[in-house]
């Protein structure tokens, strides 16, 4: 008989041994024991936190965990047999969190322990744990009366399919189109790795030429360097339109998926008594309520207003003056930037591409770790799901702290974007210790191969950020010190305080101390100059005010879109869209422009009425840096505030309320003049 790869808990998930064959018996089977044990559970008269919470908990984690391994590899090596089990098995594991989140008898039994003495004597981190059960199974509908249960989960069903078929839509239009070029001429201002990439993707076709796609790899250094207009434009556009009634296939297109989504998410918010799905969203953040947060976004729109029509100005006199476009349009913005860039401080983006191999990042980024939070990181062993894949092994004093797999390359079947993962979390059931493993997946361009040889890997600083960045909800996840599974790492952290580490980490991408052991130069081996280092934070804040701008629509279309959009009513989603850009925006993109239908963050991910998260701890993350800016010139200082971070934010994961945890690191409450400084927005004196 052979082993199903998702029943094998033992340590590592057995990606080596996974067949799309053992998806439905193993889910199937975790689903019968865990309905077993909730009914067991139902019927004990035992409310206490052993003989209760920890055999829930264990079953659960089962469920999740391989469930866990089937939703990434549907997310990194999707296939239509992987895709047609996914499916088949999502409204079955949708349909028991959903039973089980209404579950009155269970409800019944945590707001028992949560008024019985034994309450009183749990851990800090036990009573969250508690509290987040009460209030999460009243969000599940617990409360709701038989037939309002009923609908509710026919409503979770319903989102879950929806919103995966949301996703397989983008994926599947970005996956289809190609361009290919075979004029050389047409190409003038691409770099010759992007060439050299686009030729290797033809061949790999059975094509000659350059071929592109809609991989971000691919598609943005042509909007970015081509001095070919048309070849922008088109490349633009069917970004822009991709997923849409504009797009090539009328079956990916997102509209009625949206507006169903959107339906959905008002309907649950209804049965659960809120006016709006931005309230029951809002419900587990710091956030306390939309208005809050649309009063935060307007203030930072209207902060970075001024900066941002001062950068397009300057970028509309310039493509006229320098680029000879009197009508600068969308598909220029990228192109006649980066032109100002580089005449503006004298490099490209391409060349700083030089000085970033992927051995030397990697490196870069693992002493910076190393050196800050006193652990070591080792390559390790483990079953792949890709060549390309590789795994990892944080120790402390020579113990094991958690792992983690690395997946850095775009590829076809993969979903877009970059994202930290948990595979499992950490837990401690009398003295059995459970380390966290976690999944860091980017979207790089894939390293050349030329004449059979694959090239190294280069990346550009904004993909060096963007691995910092993941890295960051690692170390949350990975480096925790609390040993209850439900708030231990990120899980039980509040969703707008998540991006606190991430974005922490992506600030030590600008250090001179840092960069420099990170970079070696694709031919002479040098690492970084100083003269180019200086140049890099002389533009860091290049267009800043744009970039802040276009975060602040996207954060507050989603919060409108939850809080005071009628679905059926007489505006159009897209019409919404375009009242938050007039409100907010410098830049209107054209008419064409379809962004909401391949905004997979809210349509098919956690971000709904979330988005503004980014922004919110990007608040927290400033400030949080602020105190290694404060202790920079005294060793000994530096490593005491690494210890204070480690100790107050990542440690304690879940298990205190995040504004304590920021708290307790800073001395005091949050401060938005941090962000504000480090993108440039602090008006001089006069």
């Amino acid at each position: 008989m052979t082993t199903n790869a998702l029943l094998d808990f033992t340590d590592l998930p057995r990606f080596d041994l996974f067949d799309t064959s053992h998806v439905t018996p193993a889910i199937t089977q975790l689903l019968h024991e865990a309905r077993e044990t909730v009914a067991q559970l139902e019927q004990s008269a035992v409310i206490g936190w052993d003989a209760f919470v920890v055999p829930l908990e264990a079953v659960t984690e089962r469920l999740g965990r391989a469930w866990g391994v089937v939703g990434h590899l549907n997310g990194v090596v999707d296939t239509p047999a992987l895709r047609a089990a996914y499916n088949e098995n999502l409204p079955k594991v949708t349909e028991f969190w959903t039973e089980l989140g209404q579950n009155l008898k269970l409800f019944e039994k945590y707001k028992a322990l949560q008024a019985s003495n034994e309450y009183t004597t749990l851990s800090s981190a036990r009573k969250r744990i508690v509290d987040n059960a009460v209030r999460d199974f009243r969000l599940g509908g617990a409360e709701l009366a038989d037939a309002q249960k009923t609908r509710f989960a026919e409503i979770q069903e319903q989102l879950a399919a929806l919103s995966t078929r949301f996703s397989e839509n983008v994926l599947d239009a970005t996956n289809a189109y190609e361009l290919n070029i075979e004029d050389e001429a047409r190409l003038a201002g691409l770099p010759e790795d992007v060439k050299q990439a686009a030729q290797a993707s033809a061949e790999r076709e059975g094509k000659t030429g350059w071929r592109f796609s809609l991989h971000f790899p691919s598609y943005f250094p042509v909007l970015q360097y081509a001095d070919d207009r048309a070849l922008r434009e088109t490349l633009y556009r069917a970004n822009a339109t991709k997923a849409s009634e504009l797009g090539e296939n009328a079956d990916w297109d997102n509209t009625q998926l949206i507006a169903d989504i959107l339906q959905l998410r008002d309907e649950e918010a209804k049965c659960l008594g809120y006016a709006n799905f931005a309230e029951v969203s809002l419900v587990p953040k710091m956030a306390s309520a939309p208005s809050q947060v649309i009063q935060f976004l307007n203030d930072l729109a209207q902060r970075a207003r001024p900066f941002a029509e001062n950068d397009l100005a300057e970028l509309r006199a310039f493509a006229k003056a320098e680029l000879g476009l009197d009508q600068l349009e969308a598909w220029d913005i990228t192109y006649a930037s980066e032109k100002l860039r580089e005449k503006r401080y004298a490099f490209s983006e391409q060349e700083v591409k030089r000085y970033f191999p992927e051995h030397r990042v990697i490196g870069g980024l693992f002493r910076l770790i190393q050196n800050m939070f006193g652990v070591d990181i080792k390559s390790d062993n483990s079953p792949l799901w890709h060549q390309d894949v590789t795994f990892y092994r944080i120790e402390k004093k020579g113990q094991l702290v958690g792992q983690f797999y690395l997946d850095l390359y775009a590829r076809n079947g993969k979903r877009g974007g970059a994202w930290m993962d948990d595979a499992r979390g950490r837990k401690n059931l009398a003295g059995d210790l459970q380390t966290p493993i976690a999944y860091l997946t980017c979207n790089f361009t894939e390293p050349a191969v030329v004449d059979g040889v694959k090239k190294p890997a280069y990346f550009t600083h904004d993909e060096v950020i963007t691995l910092f960045h993941e890295f960051g909800h690692g170390l949350h996840h990975m480096l925790t010190a609390v040993d209850e599974l439900g708030v231990s790492g990120i899980s039980g952290v509040e969703w707008d305080a998540v991006e606190l580490p991430s974005q922490f980490m992506e600030n030590f991408c600008w250090e001179w101390d840092v960069l420099q052991h990170m970079t070696e130069h694709a031919e002479s081996g040098e690492p970084l100059p100083r003269s180019l280092y200086d140049k890099m934070i002389a533009a860091k804040n290049f267009q800043s005010g744009l970039q802040m701008l276009r975060q602040v629509e996207f954060s507050l279309f989603d919060m409108r879109l939850h809080f005071d959009y009628q679905p059926n009513g007489q505006q159009t989603v897209a019409e919404l869209l375009a009242e938050v850009r007039h409100q907010v925006a410098v830049i209107i993109p054209p008419a064409f422009n379809r962004f909401q239908h391949s905004f997979s963050h809210i349509f098919a991910g956690g971000y709904a009425a979330g988005y503004y998260s980014y922004k919110w701890a990007e608040v927290l993350s400033a400030d949080a840096y602020g105190a290694f800016e404060e202790a920079q010139g005294d060793p000994n200082r530096l490593a005491e505030t690494g210890i204070a971070f480690h100790r107050e934010i990542l440690s304690v994961g879940g298990s205190r309320p995040a504004l304590e945890s920021f708290t307790a690191f800073r001395g005091r409450a949050p401060s938005i003049d941090a962000l504000l400084r480090h993108n440039g927005m602090v008006q001089a004196n006069p």
